[in-house]
């Protein structure tokens, strides 16, 4: 009975979701109510105890909460000023092969948009710059969200990881976990995701041309696996030195020049070009159902349109690298620790309801500033900034209530019974689903795992929300189970990348950018196909870490 009793906050908020297509933004929240009314009513929670634990949920979700506005108001800032255009001009000269234009623009720009900004935007601004180089638009949304798993993971500067961790608190978060953790992230997204631009290519010569074979796309497999490693070996390395909020972002901004430089060179490019044939040869399914926007012109120069994001860069940079001083200042440790990290003890005197908010230490505090020196760098008029901050508010409302009542949702199922999570004696919520799962056995649960990763983002939309519902009964699974927890909980946030593929609002977004509302429902059966291969590959990696090197 307690088991199903725990399962129905997570049941509720999925068939809100999924079935009635309620937004997170209300799902989330009713959810956490009948988690209290439960918590009160079974678990002999006290008041103030719900009351506490729901406000350390809120106050944990700060932390991310200003990340998502910092990316959203940078996004936006450079959309206003017409710097985005100026960068998206710059592609245009680079090749005239299509399948070239799709590597270039959907995987290693795209993930670059995901490492620096997130939550949707490199389908919705890869979709229409596609849409102008000659794609179909049903093709264009199909190959971005194909391309933007990947780097999903790490997005936002690891905005997905820092929920995760959040969502176990402190006490199971350490610094060798959260080293463990970014690493086992990296690895199976680095070996599969590999060859994601090739098929993402293959998807589109299968599905999206007049031969719909994949013979089109053999010629391109030496480039895309070449720019398949020029994002990945530095995600890696990167992952592995300097941890999770960079490895999207730095990855591409390293592998984006060297690539767009060797393609002006013809090296690895096929010597036949191949490009879509003209609209009218077009399947009626493939075309836009209504007119596409139009991009403003804009005579910005493309140094001048990429200077905020090395800024942002650099300064992110400088601001992690421990021999610095800005290190210890910013994140609370120096001398002016109280102002740099003001801390809240016990709400309530309620145990493990306590706050630090490192305030000058976030990555969303870097985006904040990029963002308002922005308005000097290119000098923009009052009009463009009203836009662009008021698009921002439009923007992160339904993100931040999600993302409060998300972790208060987790807050309250976590420490419905013992204060120790870890401990076998726990009788919370999150406890009793992992009890209950733990009986498919370890076998099947490694092949499992993933795959509540990919149901996280398909109905909320985001790999940081699907972090946020099912970090803790992933990790209490894992502990159940005797496996390693810390790929148990990998597996959970490369499952929730991988579902960003299939992920409803995503695709919602993507559809609108290009004109072609309505059909949803034919790109995410397009993408079950190589969102399936891309799982059941990770299946593999972690599964042979686990089994066959007794990984523990």
């Amino acid at each position: 009975m307690l088991f199903v009793l725990a399962l129905l906050p997570l049941l509720l908020c999925i068939i809100l979701m999924a079935v009635f297509n309620i937004p997170a933004k209300f799902s989330l929240p009713i959810s956490w109510l009948v988690a209290c009314v439960l918590g009160l009513i079974f678990w002999k929670m006290e008041f103030l105890e719900v009351l506490a634990y729901s406000l350390s949920g809120i106050f944990n979700s700060l932390d991310v909460l200003i990340t998502v506005i910092g990316a959203v108001l940078i996004m936006n800032t450079l959309k206003a000023s017409g710097a985005m255009n100026s960068i998206n001009n710059g592609f245009k000269s680079i090749s005239s092969d299509s399948r070239v234009q799709l590597i270039i623009i959907g995987w290693m720009f795209g993930g670059f948009l995901e490492g620096a900004a997130g939550f949707g935007s490199p389908a919705a601004l890869a979709g229409p710059l596609l849409v102008s180089l000659g794609f179909p638009p049903v093709a264009a949304v199909v190959g971005a969200l194909i391309m933007d798993t990947t780097s999903v993971s790490f997005g936002a500067v690891g905005t997905p990881v820092a929920q995760a961790l959040a969502s176990l608190g402190v006490g199971v978060a350490t610094d060798g976990f959260t080293h463990g953790i970014t690493i086992w992230t990296a690895i199976p997204h680095a070996i599969v995701g590999t060859f994601i631009p090739f098929i993402a290519v293959a998807v589109i010569m299968k599905f999206f041309t007049k031969e719909k074979s994949f013979k089109s796309a053999l010629s391109i497999l030496p480039f895309a696996a070449y720019a398949g490693v020029l994002f990945t070996l530095p995600y890696t390395i990167i992952a592995v030195t300097l941890g999770y909020e960079f490895p999207s972002l730095l990855g591409a901004l390293i592998g984006l020049p060297i690539l767009i430089l060797t393609t002006r060179k013809g090296f690895l490019i096929p010597k036949k070009k191949w490009n879509f044939s003209g609209e009218e040869t077009w399947d009626e399914s493939w075309k836009s159902t209504s007119p596409l926007p139009q991009n403003n012109e804009s005579k910005m120069s493309i140094l001048k349109a990429w200077t905020p994001y090395l800024l942002i860069a650099f300064l992110l940079i400088i601001t992690r690298l421990p021999f610095l001083p800005f290190k210890s200042i910013l994140s609370g440790t120096g001398v002016a620790g109280n102002f740099f990290a003001p801390k809240i003890s016990n709400l309530f005197n309620v145990p493990n309801t306590s706050y630090t908010f490192k305030w000058a230490w976030l990555p969303g505090f870097i985006f904040i500033l990029v963002g308002v020196a922005t308005i000097f760098i290119h000098k923009m008029k009052k009009p463009e900034v009203k836009i662009a901050y008021k698009n921002t508010l439009k923007q992160v409302g339904g993100a931040a209530i999600t993302i409060m009542f998300g972790l208060a949702l987790v807050q309250i199922m976590r420490y419905s019974g013992s204060n120790d999570i870890a401990s076998a004696e726990t009788k919370s919520m999150i406890f009793y689903l992992a009890d209950g799962l733990s009986k498919v056995g370890r076998e099947l649960f490694v092949g499992f795992s993933p795959f509540i990763g990919i149901l996280g983002t398909f109905i909320s939309g985001s790999n940081t929300v699907s972090n946020t519902l099912f970090t803790n009964l992933q990790y209490q699974s894992a502990l159940n189970l005797a496996l390693p927890p810390t790929l148990i909980v990998s597996m959970q946030i490369v499952g929730g990348a991988v579902g960003n593929m299939v992920s409803i609002n995503s695709t919602v977004t993507a559809c609108a950018t290009v004109g072609v509302s309505g059909k949803e429902g034919k790109i995410i059966r397009t993408n079950i196909i190589p969102a399936s291969i891309y799982a059941a590959l990770i299946i593999v990696v972690f599964a042979v870490s686990i089994f066959v090197f007794n990984f523990s």
